[in-house]
């Protein structure tokens, strides 16, 4: 039986509590509007990479840790610029327990060569066609950017993002 598509209206928000109902992703808008996505836990990582990501999605992680599964979001007939594939990167390292240490490895796929193996754990997978991407763990910038509570719930308004490289996984 193929994967549940699920809608990503209504159903996006900051990583929230243990026990929160649905989906609990961060949200990010790149320059350019592109959208990324990363996974506050093992099962959260499962539903967005192997349910609501698209096969045409790029998907990340970074190499060797334990870390958010991060999708960036396609569109219809357009490839995202090198430069927001090098943002999205460094937003998986900053979702990971590589947070703090300086230029991270980071994989890169499509999201139709992840899947999950056979009995495996919540939040494992296998990646095929995997390249790699060295970036500095951040969030993108925004104008009038603000920093937010890791526990806040929205309404899936876009979070105003601030940079990264200090502190714990936000996991």
């Amino acid at each position: 039986m193929p994967p549940r598509r699920l809608s990503p209206e209504g159903q996006l928000s900051f990583c929230a509590t243990a026990g929160s109902p649905g989906l609990r992703i961060h949200r990010y808008v790149l320059e350019g509007g592109w959208i990324v996505l990363a996974g506050c836990t093992d099962e959260d990582n499962d539903r967005l990479s192997l349910a609501l990501a698209h096969p045409d999605d790029w998907w990340f992680h970074v190499r060797g840790m334990p870390g958010s599964h991060v999708v960036l979001r396609s569109r219809s007939g357009e490839d995202p610029p090198r430069e927001a594939l090098r943002q999205a990167a460094a937003v998986a390292a900053y979702h990971s327990k590589a947070r703090s240490g300086g230029v991270v490895a980071v994989s890169v796929t499509r999201a139709r060569f992840v899947s999950k193996p056979r009995g495996a754990k919540p939040g494992t997978v296998e990646v095929r066609r995997e390249e790699v991407l060295k970036v500095r763990p951040a969030l993108p910038e925004e104008e009038g950017a603000v920093s937010r509570e890791p526990n806040v719930v929205s309404d899936g308004d876009t979070p105003r993002v601030r940079r990264g490289g200090r502190g714990g996984a936000d996991r």
